[in-house]
């Protein structure tokens, strides 16, 4: 990443981007709030795709699905998921997450395109697709986005362009106190290293990594180790989303240590948002959830003996 690193300093003139104007944005836990855990726990929308995507639940009505059926009083939301994002829209949003206590904590965004697109035209048009999205964080009162690290080409050009619109959407979204979080999302981005270099070529306070315990496959030939990503990303890391996918007879994950990864995340400093998100096939959505949930909570607390 040394080339990447140079070339990002070259493009940014030495200039770093420091968030303004938000407590938000080092994503501090709510206070009062504390359940005995060294970090709380919100919902991936993700989780609930299924349950969605049938016309069973409608994006507005998920953050009282979240209080209501799981007891969790913060969200996280994809943008896939929302009509549009005008902002009659998003105050309706805010006025319900506002009526029943529920926090949003970020914006997951997967259609405005690839931030590491080698076509200066079409990636600039990506960065600017973005930008509709910091507002809406801001009126939700989001600490984050969390975008993706895509494009086409070798390592260095993906990294390259990548960093040149972190640069470019993270001086904007400063200006509305919101973070600019990626997170390891298959490909490039999947290398822990890798990710890792590009933020830290940014310079910037304001953007960072939302790691994923169960987004570490590179390609079909190269898998990165979970626990050494995890370990790689944490230093830089906003939030961090709780993948899971099938549950043992005693609860337990069985692809994936929780109580070691937890740790990781613990010695790292993180006292953040970790997210609940389901993607099994045996459990249900909500039976997913729950487990998952569950399996935070008692690992976490494990940690706290």
């Amino acid at each position: 990443m040394k080339s990447a690193a140079v070339a990002a300093a070259a493009l940014s003139g030495g200039q770093i981007a420091f968030a303004k104007g938000k407590d938000a944005v080092s994503n501090s836990p709510l206070k009062g709030d504390d359940d005995g855990l060294f970090f709380k726990i919100s919902l991936a929308e993700w989780s609930l795709n299924p349950v969605i995507r049938k016309g069973d639940l409608d994006n507005l009505d998920f953050p009282a699905y979240a209080k209501d059926k799981f007891d969790i009083h913060a969200v996280e939301y994809v943008d896939q998921f929302f009509p549009s994002a005008e902002k009659a829209y998003i105050n309706d949003l805010k006025k319900r997450t506002e009526d029943i206590g529920v926090k949003n904590v970020l914006i997951m965004v997967d259609t405005a395109g690839s931030l590491g697109e080698s076509d200066e035209e079409k990636r600039i048009a990506a960065v600017e697709k973005h930008y509709q999205w910091v507002e809406a964080a801001e009126i939700l009162g989001c600490h984050a986005i969390r975008v993706n690290a895509r494009g086409r080409g070798s390592e260095l050009d993906v990294a390259y362009a990548t960093t040149k619109s972190l640069i470019t959407l993270g001086r904007f979204a400063a200006d509305y106190g919101i973070s600019v979080i990626v997170e390891n999302h298959g490909g490039f981005s999947s290398r822990a290293s890798w990710l890792a270099g590009v933020i830290r070529a940014t310079g910037m306070v304001n953007c960072g990594v939302l790691p994923d315990f169960g987004n570490f496959v590179v390609s079909r030939q190269e898998n990165y180790d979970l626990y050494l990503g995890m370990t790689e990303l944490m230093p830089i890391a906003k939030g961090v989303s709780a993948k899971s996918h099938e549950f043992d007879e005693e609860g337990n994950e069985t692809t994936k240590d929780f109580y070691r990864l937890l740790k990781i995340v613990k010695d790292s400093g993180f006292r953040g948002y970790i997210d609940v998100e389901y993607e099994g096939r045996t459990l249900s959505p909500d039976e997913g959830i729950m487990a998952t949930k569950n399996l935070l909570i008692k690992a976490g607390k494990s940690l706290e003996s």
